[in-house]
């Protein structure tokens, strides 16, 4: 199960399940939401950090978000109070965006049961939902992450090579906004434009209005119309690895394999030596 419903986290939080709840909000303008968080969060979340816990900043040459090494995720798990056998559910406010990458990270590691929770905070105000402020006091947590390196963990990436593979010889989405895919602006990366071959499916595509996830059969209609049916492999990229989770967790809910390409376009363009294709492709 990918997805949790705000009603049904409500029900999750008064059972006598283990449940630890992850306020992941994030942004690319604002890229830190502990402000937010301490205005106002779901009882008992605990605020993480996508820059600092998500992301390993320390490694060269893997695009903007590196992935974190997985003993150091295991530490900030245990800091969250995270158990062995916990269902743990990840929110954020802003497009599934920080949520998505908590859950890709999350699951990679081998956690068997992360869900994002779906239309996010705001889904949780609408459904009347208690809100705490201030801190969250948790114990230590004893969890155990499987997976040493995040990069051939739980769930299957892309190398630059493998993303250059699939954008001849099977499908590579790229989640980015179109503007971006086509190479008209590019306002965090040095290069503009796209993985040769690669086809166009925004991230905030399959979402719907309120901001949560499109249904199953939408979500399938949405993969089948870009080539990505099950039947061929296929890849995910963005910007930096964070907005294709996005599209990986949607994948997840239509039962459509997609890997991720974790350096995606900030790698890809730090490589003079790759070529880079622009305007609209078989988008």
């Amino acid at each position: 199960m990918t997805l949790v419903s705000a009603p049904e986290l409500v029900e999750l939080l008064a059972s006598d399940a283990s449940v630890s709840v992850l306020d992941v909000r994030w942004t690319l303008a604002e890229p830190d939401g502990h402000a937010a968080y301490l205005a106002g969060h779901v009882p008992g979340a605990v605020y993480v950090d996508l820059e600092s816990d998500l992301s390993d900043h320390a490694v060269s040459g893997r695009g903007r978000h590196p992935l974190p090494a997985g003993i150091d995720l295991q530490a900030a798990l245990r800091r969250w109070g995270v158990d062995d056998g916990d269902t743990v559910v990840v929110y954020d406010d802003w497009n599934r965006a920080g949520s998505s990458r908590a859950w890709w990270v999350l699951r990679a590691a081998g956690l068997a049961d992360v869900r994002i929770l779906d239309g996010g905070w705001a889904a949780w105000r609408a459904a009347g939902g208690p809100v705490q402020t201030g801190v969250s006091e948790v114990g230590e947590g004893t969890v155990t992450v499987r997976h040493a390196d995040l990069y051939s963990g739980g769930l299957p990436t892309l190398t630059s090579g493998d993303a250059a593979e699939l954008g001849s010889t099977g499908v590579l989405l790229d989640a980015r906004a179109p503007e971006r895919f086509r190479g008209e602006v590019e306002p965090v990366d040095p290069v503009a434009g796209h993985i040769p071959g690669a086809v166009n499916l925004p991230s905030t595509s399959i979402l719907r209005e309120d901001g949560a996830f499109a249904d199953r059969e939408q979500l399938a209609a949405l993969f089948r119309a870009r080539g990505t049916d099950g039947t061929v492999t296929a890849g995910a990229y963005c910007g930096s690895g964070v907005t294709a989770a996005v599209l990986v967790a949607a994948a997840a809910v239509a039962d459509v394999p997609l890997a991720l390409f974790p350096g995606s376009w900030s790698q890809w363009s730090s490589d003079s030596a790759n070529p880079v294709e622009t305007g609209a492709g078989a988008s």
